[in-house]
């Protein structure tokens, strides 16, 4: 059954449209990440599902029971939501266990319990100030998780932290959350974080909702120019459809269906050019190498067409600046869409 379903829902500020016709499913035990670039309405959803924005037009259920639509709305505390906001909102006038357990009746042994689950039990007498970034955000995650909520929300839970913290954090907020077995909907801008930690992303853009499925699915199969930019980093050009194919510096590529004449991007991704010689392969000249430790990211230029490219090479072995050789494209990891009009709306 799914715990949380919106459906057709929008919203707009002082008559700017934030979101418009969601649709959104969260399941029993699932973990869902809301993933798109900043002001596309992702915590606009999360606050329509909570209760902290009336809803305006749609349908909200949470558990199977109606909490929201026009004109009707079950204020937050009795929607059995679990909310960890992006700045935590930590009371700094409670201790750590008094603030995981105010407002729930939680017994102090109860509290404890539920510090230990996210390993913060030794932390219970402290006060928020003396914690780390990452110790607040484990705390309002045992707050959130204290009244035993049916469905969990969190808003950018792990951007204020720096990167080596935020991996650590992150591994535990996702074994308690799997542990718990909590319908929860995570909402982030970082592509990385909702391929690592969800079961299903709902990707958006200006505030719709343009592709939803599971990680794999989602970064294989990118719907669209918008989809495939900004789940990773690519290699863009253009092109103009013609016999069912289009020209590139890799030989043709199949169009998709599309008409010809059609003008269209043909999107290929670093780690989908390798250093290989065969019949499709191509010389490229290395202009520059770019360590990233388990990669690097290297330039080359192609010698035939001089067209400049980047490719992820794995290991520490790559080719030298200066150095010519043979590379060869991964066709599963190419995408042909239609070319994004100026206004970016593909």
């Amino acid at each position: 059954m799914n715990v949380l379903n919106l459906e057709q829902v929008s919203h707009a500020y002082d008559e700017t449209p934030a979101i418009q016709d969601v649709d959104l499913t969260v399941g029993e035990g699932e973990l869902v990440c809301l993933l798109g670039p900043s002001g596309c309405g992702k915590t606009t959803v999360l606050r329509v599902a909570a209760g902290l924005e009336t809803l305006q037009a749609g349908r909200v259920s949470i558990g199977g029971e109606e909490v929201a639509r026009p004109g009707v709305s079950r204020p937050p505390e009795d929607r059995g939501v679990g909310l960890v906001f992006q700045d935590y909102a930590l009371f700094p006038h409670l201790t750590v266990a008094e603030n995981v357990g105010f407002g729930v009746g939680c017994t102090p042994a109860a509290a404890r319990e539920m510090l230990e689950r996210v390993d913060m039990a030794g932390h219970a007498e402290r006060y928020p100030h003396a914690l780390s970034g990452g110790e607040q955000q484990r705390v309002a995650l045992a707050r959130a998780l204290a009244p035993k909520p049916r469905l969990l929300l969190l808003d950018e839970p792990f951007s204020g932290l720096d990167i080596r913290l935020r991996d650590k954090v992150r591994d535990v907020t996702l074994r308690v959350l799997q542990e718990a077995g909590i319908a929860t909907l995570i909402v982030t801008h970082d592509p990385e974080e909702a391929m690592y930690m969800a079961d299903r992303i709902a990707l958006m853009r200006e505030g719709r909702i343009v592709q939803s499925g599971a990680p794999a699915e989602v970064y294989r199969a990118p719907a669209s120019t918008f989809a495939a930019t900004f789940l990773s980093d690519v290699n863009w050009m253009h092109g103009t459809v013609a016999d069912g194919a289009v020209a590139s510096v890799f030989g043709r590529l199949d169009a998709g269906g599309m008409a010809d004449g059609m003008r269209v991007d043909v999107l290929i991704r670093p780690e989908a050019i390798s250093v290989a010689d065969g019949a499709s392969s191509v010389l490229a000249d290395v202009v520059a190498v770019h360590p990233l430790g388990h990669s690097s990211i290297v330039a080359l230029r192609l010698a035939e067409s001089g067209a400049e490219l980047r490719a992820r090479l794995p290991g520490s072995r790559v080719p030298k600046v200066g150095a010519r050789i043979s590379v060869a494209l991964d066709r599963d990891q190419t995408f042909v869409f239609p070319c994004a009009p100026p206004n970016g709306a593909n």
